[in-house]
């Protein structure tokens, strides 16, 4: 066997400013693996994880580490005794998911044993200044219903009310990205469940949520920063509804696939999530959606653009291009 290993960054420019509790983003850089063999290449794309000091230059170190291997023959398994999980092992585990479908002749959807439906996904509605200009975010997507809402301590439900008075019709979830206190959570939480939201992902911070194993909420609580991977599920499990797995928190499709079938024998809810990204991010994370109750691929919504031939966006839905891209 005989491969060739290629570790690239890039930077993909927001189509806006984009905003969360604790951060925000005018680009989303990235790092691309790349993995030639017998004429083949497959590709892997990751934004890493932020929160743990993940950047494209610090993976791409990482990948570049352990290129000897990959270009000997690692494979997806191998790749658990190479690196930790996070942004580097998504990048080269998607890479190979996308090789070995080239290889095989057998796409990635049918080898995680799963259909390739198109999937409804929700289109994130950013913190603004104003509850104001969150309503005017939520009119200007006339097209969509699917609302994901970012949100923090500083007016949460007067910023939901407004989206729900705009659009009376949509369905709405919303993202505190750890920004709420447990008192935090007991006030706005009802209010919010009164607004109809149908969940609330990571009120409490990553440590400091261990209240919730005696709360119970109106509305169901979802899991982002709470979960990573497998070895944080026990701890998850006690204290929220819903799990939201990312391939950047996972390190790749392959544990973010173990993740969800453990989650799910424990009755977890499962979303799949994002940090952004092009299509070669969302693909993978597409074969994972076909088993969540919530789908959080919109990525490419928030770029200038996206990578030629990616994945088709229509009024909220999110099918396969026409011609190969990934997988």
């Amino acid at each position: 066997m005989k491969r060739k290993v290629l570790i690239y960054t890039e930077s993909w420019p927001a189509s806006a400013p984009f905003r969360i509790a604790d951060r925000a983003w005018d680009d989303f850089p990235c790092v691309l693996c790349e993995i030639e063999q017998d004429g083949q290449t497959g590709r892997g794309e990751a934004l890493g994880v932020y929160y743990r000091d993940e950047t494209a230059t610090s993976m791409a170190r990482q990948l570049r580490d352990i290129s000897g291997a990959l270009a000997g023959g690692a494979n997806r398994e191998e790749l658990f005794d190479l690196l930790p999980p996070g942004g580097a092992r998504c990048a080269a585990d998607c890479a190979l998911w996308d090789l070995e479908a080239q290889l095989s002749g057998i796409s990635a959807w049918e080898t995680a044993g799963v259909t390739a439906a198109p999937v409804a996904t929700v289109f994130t509605i950013g913190l603004e200044d104003s509850p104001g200009e969150m309503a005017a975010k939520a009119i200007a997507a006339a097209d969509l219903t699917l609302f994901k809402v970012k949100l923090n301590n500083d007016r949460p439900v007067e910023r939901v009310a407004a989206i729900r008075a705009a659009r009376p019709d949509a369905c709405l979830i919303v993202d505190v990205n750890q920004g709420w206190t447990f008192d935090e959570l007991r006030k706005f939480g009802p209010e919010l469940h009164d607004l109809g939201v149908l969940m609330i992902e990571q009120p409490l911070p990553r440590g400091a949520d261990q209240p919730l194993e005696a709360y119970t909420s109106q509305t169901p609580l979802c899991a982002d920063e709470s979960c990573l991977h497998l070895e944080d599920l026990d701890d998850a499990a006690r204290r929220y509804e819903v799990i939201n797995i990312k391939l950047d928190k996972t390190g790749g499709l392959t544990h973010a696939l173990e993740l969800a079938r453990a989650a799910s024998k424990r009755d977890l809810g499962l979303m799949v999530g994002c940090m952004g990204g092009t299509s070669l991010s969302m693909a993978p994370s597409h074969v994972l959606a076909q088993l969540c109750d919530f789908v959080d691929i919109d990525g490419p919504l928030l770029l200038a653009k996206d990578r030629e031939g990616g994945l088709v966006y229509d009024r909220g839905m999110v099918s396969l291009p026409a011609s190969r891209f990934w997988g």
